[in-house]
């Protein structure tokens, strides 16, 4: 039987008059996957060779970046091929419009709008420009006006562009990747730390209501110090997915906690801080493998 999970899409632009909806059905999948890694560069310690360290070891490395990708897709598509997602869309019955791409852009939160004005800029006359005044119009809501019947097969159209693959990489950095890892780095994390940050984002969004990233590290930070405050980065990171489980605990479609419970914290239980493989997890019940 297929495995019932939400693909989860939280963005900056939060619709909060809308209810979550019915989830996507998605196949299971249980891959393997050989991705190198370095080594530890080291550690000491002065508060110099804690930063050298996560420098050295962060996630914006180009092994652990890839390592970020398979484990946030493992959770969001039940495959650890990320790369195979670009083509993706589907109105999963969630009130945000279409779902669509390596990161779930949404056609009612704007960061979908967002992807396809920077393609636009850069490739005018792309198969999706045409639809770029539908999609401002339907910008914070669930509608379809404008974009039915042709949109989906121009997304998957477009999808075969090289320069449609790296605008949906830049735009998942811009808005998601990069500012999780800074903001991980400034709190003294490694690497399992600032993929702890960037899952978050993914699912809850930077945005100001109580189930938003910053709210979840807020309320981490009233139980424990980060690193960067002289805390124990175990137990920081422990009291963050604490504040994860409940924040997803407030919306049904996120009650699934797997990707917090015998993932992440599966790599912390074992003292992984730098997210070295092999990597071993569950995600909805699903068995996945890094080596």
């Amino acid at each position: 039987m297929p495995t019932p999970h939400i693909r989860t899409t939280r963005r900056l632009r939060l619709l909060p008059h809308i209810l979550l909806g019915l989830a996507l059905v998605a196949v299971p999948t249980t891959a393997l996957a050989n991705t190198a890694a370095p080594g530890p560069a080291g550690s000491g310690p002065t508060a110099a060779h804690q930063e050298a360290r996560v420098t050295a070891d962060g996630l914006d490395d180009p092994a652990k970046k890839d390592i970020a990708m398979r484990l946030v897709s493992s959770a969001e598509n039940s495959s650890l091929d990320w790369q195979a997602q670009y083509g993706y869309i589907e109105d999963i019955d969630d009130g945000r419009g279409y779902t669509a791409g390596i990161i779930g852009f949404c056609s009612g939160t704007g960061d979908m709008l967002d992807l396809v004005e920077l393609y636009t800029d850069r490739e005018p006359g792309n198969p999706l420009a045409p639809y770029l005044p539908a999609l401002r119009q339907v910008d914070g809501t669930d509608s379809h006006q404008g974009l039915d019947p042709g949109f989906t097969g121009a997304w998957e159209e477009a999808a075969g562009d090289p320069a449609f693959r790296t605008a949906q990489n830049d735009e998942r950095d811009r808005v998601y990747f990069d500012p999780a890892v800074a903001r991980a780095k400034q709190d003294g994390l490694g690497t399992l730390g600032q993929f702890i940050y960037y899952d978050a984002i993914v699912m809850h969004g930077d945005g100001d209501d109580d189930t938003s990233f910053g709210s979840i590290r807020q309320r981490a930070l009233d139980v424990a110090r980060t690193p960067a405050q002289g805390g124990d980065e175990t137990e920081y990171l422990n009291a963050y997915l604490d504040a994860r489980v409940w924040a997803m605990n407030q919306e049904e479609a996120h009650s699934d906690t797997t990707r917090v419970d015998t993932e992440q914290r599966v790599f912390l239980d074992a003292g992984n801080l730098n997210l070295e493989p092999p990597l071993d997890w569950k995600v909805y019940g699903d068995r996945f493998h890094i080596g």
